[in-house]
């Protein structure tokens, strides 16, 4: 039964990739929308779980919270030493993005959805009305997923059909994820901390990468728009399913 409720994730995730592959006449848009829909993931659904999963403290501050400063670090600094080594071999210096970096964003995405698919099927496992109710949020979320997958690959520089790869693993992800939730078992400490590193990434390329870009060349009221859309969207997600 899980593996079946996560095939629906695994369309939807296909769903959001093929929304944004669409609309690449309106790139400014897809980027706006691409950065509220990761800032609504990271602030409304990955750190209440993070902070819940994992209720340590270390010197005063929750691991979760360190680890999500940590994670917002870390992308920053493998994005700078990435972008250090393209210029040592010649690229252009304003040309900072390293397609690396998008296929290691992604690669991060689809990590989380395996997650997500576990938490399917450990859902499933608790009880029939846990199931469904998780496999509800998981599947509203995973448009989310698709989307910003597909545009984080393309936004640094990566061939389609790498975007294309990269989308079809993450749409994959959950459906792997709830078929080895049987054999399995991750604890709860680990998995919030795991959210709070992962928010941390998140956040620095919604913050650093991609709003910046979509407000680059089109500094408009529609680009807002679809930003305050997208964290408008995750909210009534989270609302919805929570």
């Amino acid at each position: 039964m899980a593996v079946f409720v996560a095939l629906g994730a695994f369309l939807m995730t296909l769903a959001g990739g093929w929304t944004a592959q669409r609309v690449t006449d309106r790139r400014h848009l897809v980027l706006g929308l691409a950065g509220g829909l990761m800032l609504g993931v990271v602030g409304l659904d990955l750190l209440p779980e993070a902070l819940q999963a994992a209720d340590r403290e270390i010197y005063g501050v929750p691991a979760a919270l360190l680890l999500f400063v940590a994670g917002f670090l870390l992308a920053h600094l493998v994005e700078r030493l990435l972008a250090a080594r393209r210029a040592a071999h010649g690229a252009d210096e304003h040309d900072h993005r390293a397609p690396e970096v998008g296929l290691t964003a992604a690669a991060a995405m689809v990590g989380h959805s395996a997650m997500d698919g576990v938490a399917i099927g450990a859902s499933f496992q608790v009880g029939g009305g846990m199931g469904t109710a998780v496999a509800l949020a998981v599947i509203a979320h995973d448009f989310a997923d698709g989307f910003n997958t597909f545009t984080l690959t393309s936004l640094y520089g990566n061939a389609r059909r790498k975007a294309y790869a990269m989308l079809f693993a993450d749409a994959v992800a959950p459906v792997a994820g709830a078929a080895a939730s049987a054999f399995v078992h991750i604890p709860e400490g680990v998995l919030g901390g795991y959210l709070g590193l992962f928010g941390g990434v998140l956040l620095y390329l919604a913050a650093a990468e991609i709003l910046p870009e979509a407000h680059h060349a089109h500094p408009a009221r529609s680009t807002l728009l679809c930003t305050v859309a997208g964290v408008a969207f995750i909210w009534l997600v989270v609302g919805a399913t929570g």
